[in-house]
């Protein structure tokens, strides 16, 4: 399966985490430069916030 294509930028940098959001079918998900995913979500808003809540955990 080829790796998800960001769609937008949810946070600039912090600390080598850049995080934004990628499309998977119906499904969007947070993805990181540090190589982490967050869960598949139908919600756009929800993966936004599940990257934008991964540089501070």
């Amino acid at each position: 399966m080829p790796l998800p294509r960001p769609d937008a930028a949810v946070q600039p940098p912090a600390a080598g985490h850049a995080t934004s959001t990628a499309e998977r079918g119906s499904f969007c998900l947070a993805v990181c430069t540090c190589g982490w995913t967050g869960p598949a979500r139908r919600s756009r808003d929800l993966a936004r916030k599940d990257a934008a809540r991964h540089p501070a955990g």
